[in-house]
């Protein structure tokens, strides 16, 4: 693709239908780095608010406080109680919250019942919904709030906990703590904000994307308000200037996808002449690389510098964006003949791992000609899976519009380099516009400084992760391709071995029940006594104990959870039998997992033996689905597993819960057919024993979908391992 050139009146890069949505004229634009600037903002905003308040984000928790040391606006400083008081005080605005709704997988860092906090307990006029209208493993990640339509903040930004700081990022800011008072690390983002046209733009798809989560029709806003909702006191980068609206839009609802932001940052990386900014969470896409590749090949490339944070967000994102990014910045260097690439991380003094500054924000700036904000990551999964919403805008020779784009980068390399924003701008000019050069002239090492990022990751970790990673996808995720993802092709066992199991396993259970029918076995194991003793047990209150118990001994003693779970089967019955047999499972599981844990990965590696090993090892870096997918297709003892991802430093909340997601149509299963075998032997005839074939041919039909599903994934192949 050539270059496009940028800076001449009258050529736009930015074309609405191809790189966005479309173009409006705002009155104002400005630009809040950190937390502080924008929670302060947006809360000033609200609380002028008199029809209408969208809030469209990833996550959101009514216990923050917005302004940490008050606001002093006369509401409650609780997000959830000061939304409330707003709604109850101004009788003709509507207010909605829309958030994604996967926070189950994320239940430890999510705020519990948030639907009581702000539903159910709240005003009527106050709506909260879980947004859950998206591709199976993406999510709804886009940033917006819009007040009367005629504010709107766009950027990185969600309205939730862990991510107020302000631009210091001091090491002991006491307003950097969560809602239970914990400390938590700084925290580094950008949000946008305007008025006018693209406000009103951002209502509307605000307005669309609450319709097509919920099925329910927003109130049109029937007159414009009286007063300005743009925060007080606070000055705009530039005023009068076109707006334009890019997204990421899988097609979930609709059946189109939109993919406007991919188009945008590739036109953008093409259309470079001296320089590109990126500031990123993640730096992973391959469309993105692949772009940037292709001019750092070009005899005289732009200059491209990339922000981002040192080290990704625990163990398991280092094994998986982490190794993408590492991927990504060898394929640059090896590219780079000109030393036009550079990737650093903002060094704050006095900051230790793992508490070092996480850049949270997504800006693209392309010389001093166009500038992106947004919720859009250099990530696979913002290219297509993910619902994502960014604002640009372009100078296209105004040289208004130049400053203000200049101004926030100088702004942000000035707060990373701790210079002024002015010593960055005369460096720059001095430079030519080379980024890396003005970088490296006002770089102080121990201070306050841009340090560069080598990014490595070992052979043995780079094998296991596939080119094309189930974390990071740019579109839905097939089910086969899934299982060939997470168990190793030399690993798996043979579908039909299984399926061959599980009928004996069941034969074989109905021939110990005919066996207590029709010979003396009954006699030898005297089934009255313990009939009368799981009665007994059965009625007792303190049954439910005395089951998690069960399991918890069994699974230290590695007795075959299966066991287990057909025994509590035929005490209980298929109803509690199969909720007393999860809630046993997990708490024996998560018990195991805590050994693993404890004894730590040396030790456990060396009992599990190589092959699970190879297996938790490819498995680590997949979470939730992972597990679930190993307790649909096990490969070792149900405690020897738990203590092998124990060990691996999985999330104790991903692992129970694909645990739970795996486990429970095996449990329902067993407990139903155990329930009916047991009946056709207490209560024979042909109404039981038509019972038990009806659950017997469930069975098979369920075994044969398994392996017509997994047939493929199942076949040999070559893989290393």
């Amino acid at each position: 693709m050539k270059s496009k050139s940028t800076g001449t009146a009258g050529e736009a890069l930015l074309v609405p239908g191809r790189n966005c949505w479309r173009t409006e004229r705002a009155d104002r634009l400005g630009f809040l780095v950190d937390g502080a600037d924008y929670f302060k903002a947006v809360r000033a905003a609200i609380a002028r608010a008199q029809r209408s308040v969208f809030i469209i984000g990833w996550d959101i928790d009514s216990r923050i406080r917005l302004v940490p040391d008050g606001a002093n606006d006369g509401f409650p400083e609780e997000l959830g109680d000061f939304l409330n008081e707003v709604v109850k005080r101004r009788r003709h605005l509507r207010m909605y919250v829309l958030s994604w709704d996967f926070a189950m997988v994320f239940a430890m860092d999510r705020e519990w019942m948030p639907i009581y906090k702000l539903d159910w307990r709240t005003h009527r006029r106050l709506s909260f919904r879980l947004d859950d209208k998206h591709p199976t493993g993406a999510s709804h990640h886009q940033k917006i709030v819009v007040v009367d339509d005629a504010v709107a903040f766009v950027g990185g930004l969600d309205l939730t906990h862990c991510r107020w700081d302000t631009s210091e990022h001091g090491c002991n800011n006491p307003g950097r703590c969560d809602p239970d008072g914990k400390p938590y690390r700084p925290y580094h983002d950008v949000q946008a904000i305007v008025d006018g046209g693209p406000a009103r733009a951002l209502g509307e798809l605000a307005r669309e994307r609450w319709r097509h989560a919920t099925a329910r029709k927003p109130r049109p806003l029937d007159e414009a308000p009286q007063n300005d909702p743009w925060p007080p006191g606070l000055a705009p980068d530039i005023t009068d200037v076109d707006v334009s609206i890019a997204r990421t839009d899988p097609g979930y609802v609709t059946g189109q996808a939109i993919e406007e932001i991919r188009h945008l940052y590739v036109d953008a990386i093409h259309a470079a002449k001296r320089s590109m900014y990126l500031e990123n969470q993640y730096f992973s896409s391959s469309v993105v690389g692949a772009a940037l590749e292709a001019r750092l090949r070009e005899p005289d490339s732009a200059d491209i510098l990339v922000v981002s944070r040192r080290t990704e967000e625990g163990w398991l994102e280092e094994r998986t964006m982490g190794v993408l990014r590492a991927r990504l910045h060898k394929q640059l260097r090896d590219a780079d003949a000109g030393g036009h690439y550079g990737l650093y991380y903002p060094h704050v003094p006095n900051l230790q791992l793992p508490n070092v500054l996480n850049v949270h924000s997504k800006v693209l700036i392309v010389d001093d000609e166009l500038c992106s904000v947004g919720s859009a990551n250099f990530s696979n999964r913002s290219m297509g899976f993910d619902t994502e919403c960014n604002v640009a805008i372009e100078a296209r020779g105004d040289e208004r519009v130049r400053r203000a784009i200049a101004g926030l980068r100088n702004r942000l390399l000035g707060e990373h380099l701790g210079v002024a924003p002015e010593l960055v701008a005369a460096e720059t000019a001095r430079h030519d516009g080379r980024l890396i050069s003005t970088v490296e002239a006002l770089r102080r090492p121990g201070e306050r400084t841009l340090e560069p990022i080598n990014p490595q990751v070992s052979a043995e970790i780079d094998a296991l992760v596939p080119a094309s990673a189930v974390v990071d996808p740019e579109r839905p995720v097939d089910p086969d391709e899934l299982v060939k993802e997470f168990v190793p092709a030399t690993e798996r066992k043979p579908v039909a071995g299984r399926v061959a199991r599980i009928a004996i396993t069941f034969v074989a259970l109905a021939l110990i029940a005919a066996a207590w029918r029709w010979t003396p076995l009954r006699e030898w194991i005297a089934i009255d006594s313990l009939v009368r003793i799981a009665h007994a047990l059965h009625d007792s209150p303190v049954a439910p104990l005395a089951v998690m118990a069960a399991y918890v001994v069994a699974g230290l003693l590695v007795i075959p959870v299966t066991a287990l779970i057909i025994a509590t089967g035929i005490v209980f019955g298929p109803l509690l039998g199969g909720i007393y047999a999860l809630a046993g499972a997990l708490l024996s599981a998560a018990v195991t997992y805590w050994i693993g844990a404890r004894l730590g990965r040396d030790t456990v590696r060396n009992l599990a033996g190589p092959r699970l090993n190879r297996i938790t090892r490819r498995l680590a870096r997949k979470g939730t689905v992972a597990i679930a997918v190993i307790r649909l297709l096990p490969v070792a003892p149900f405690s020897v597993v738990n203590a092998v991802i124990g060990a691996s430093h999985i999330r104790l909340r991903d692992f129970l819960l694909g645990t739970a997601l795996g486990m429970a149509p095996g449990i329902a299963v067993t407990v139903i057919f155990v329930d009916r075998v047991h009946k056709a032997v207490t209560d024979p005839g042909f109404g039981s024993f038509a019972a038990v074939a009806a659950v017997a041919a469930v069975v098979v039909a369920a075994a044969l979908y398994i392996h017509r599903r997994f047939a493929s994934a199942a076949a040999p192949a070559t893989e290393r391992v």
